[in-house]
């Protein structure tokens, strides 16, 4: 079996209005005291004092999954509420920016956040986005390029179930994911170009840091990469998922096409390089349109229904489903998403009875009860 391991970011708020509160440190200082989690599990610190992470340990069922996203969740959520916060799994903040600023952070010397302020300036200011990243064990480094490749074209598929980021500032976008939008405006975002090897991967990495875009070799924006810590491949395109339901679906469905590409390897099937204005283009239709659709097929370069490329993404990854057991259950998984939509239909759907609404609404969502 596949390990799997799930990073997941979550905003901290004030339960009552939804302000980002930035306690971050203190929520971190009482967890590590009161809250035991699972074997290899964790939590962080993220890049705004508003924000903080959850890591599982590796997992190797659906089940354990589970247990780890849920006790990540629950464990935050009870130190938070000892500093008077609350967590909430959602893209982007919802109160309007003039309410929630991302405040100034004392940085130690030689801290990596603080080197990231410094390069990306406004850019990063105020960003308070969160995903939901995805770790996939491969064997090594060369793999581990060589099955990012065949990810890409599946990538802004990811992306169309996972949007929930609506809202910036307090209005209302358009887009289901407008973390998206945010991410993009950082050098070398997107899919990454295709690469024949990993020396090819750590020349273009080296290039970027070298003209000064990226902070060191470990840093790319890249929407899946190779892992600079474990030896895994990393997507990172999935918005933070208000449920542990939709965390596990990103996670399984991660897994399938890993365990696909790789199948592909072994048989000599080399990922087929992507158009770079078609590849961007299909990302834009994701974060714009979700599962409202349309999509674009990047490989094709046109339009096409969203539901194709779902279909195309189960037909892609129904074998190695049923290889791990996880067919029927991604299927119970689909289904709950498209009756009840996605993070950011649901958001909206709540924002009809006001800003307080989307609170609860995320806030129960959030951190499983039972």
């Amino acid at each position: 079996m596949t390990g799997i391991g799930v990073e997941e970011e979550f905003l901290l708020v004030d339960p009552r209005t939804g302000v980002s509160c930035p306690r971050a440190e203190a929520v971190l200082e009482r967890h590590r005291v009161c809250c035991p989690l699972p074997d290899g599990a964790a939590v962080h610190r993220e890049l705004r004092p508003t924000q903080i992470e959850a890591a599982t340990g590796v997992c190797e069922t659906a089940d354990e999954l589970y247990e780890h996203l849920a006790a990540g969740r629950r464990s935050l959520a009870e130190a938070a509420a000892g500093e008077d916060c609350a967590i909430i799994a959602s893209g982007t903040p919802l109160c309007p920016s003039p309410l929630c600023p991302s405040p100034d952070r004392d940085y130690g010397a030689g801290d990596r956040f603080g080197k990231v302020d410094a390069l990306y300036a406004g850019v990063v200011k105020a960003y308070e986005a969160c995903g939901c990243h995805v770790h996939i064990g491969v064997p090594d480094r060369e793999t581990a390029v060589a099955v990012v490749n065949h990810l890409g074209e599946w990538l802004p598929t990811l992306l169309a179930l996972s949007g929930n980021s609506p809202f910036e500032g307090g209005r209302d976008t358009g887009y289901e994911s407008w973390r998206m939008v945010e991410q993009s405006r950082f050098p070398g975002s997107g899919i990454a170009p295709y690469f024949a090897d990993a020396a090819g991967y750590e020349e273009q990495v080296g290039k970027l840091v070298d003209c000064g875009v990226l902070v060191d070799e470990n840093q790319t924006f890249w929407l899946a990469r190779p892992s600079t810590r474990w030896p895994t491949v990393e997507v990172r395109v999935a918005d933070t998922a208000s449920t542990v339901d939709e965390a596990v679906l990103q996670g399984l469905l991660t897994r399938a096409l890993v365990r696909t590409a790789l199948a592909d390897l072994d048989h000599g099937t080399e990922a087929v390089p992507l158009d770079p204005q078609i590849a961007a283009a299909s990302v834009w239709s994701a974060a714009r349109h979700g599962l409202s659709g349309p999509a674009v097929d990047p490989v094709a370069g046109k339009p096409v229904p969203v539901g194709d490329r779902v279909a195309a993404l189960l037909t892609r990854t129904e074998q190695a489903l049923e290889d791990t057991g996880d067919l029927n259950l991604v299927h119970t998984l689909l289904g709950r998403l498209e009756r009840e939509g996605t993070g950011a239909e649901r958001q909206r759907r709540a924002a009809a009875d006001g800003e307080v609404a989307v609170l609860r609404m995320l806030t129960e969502e959030t951190v499983p009860h039972g």
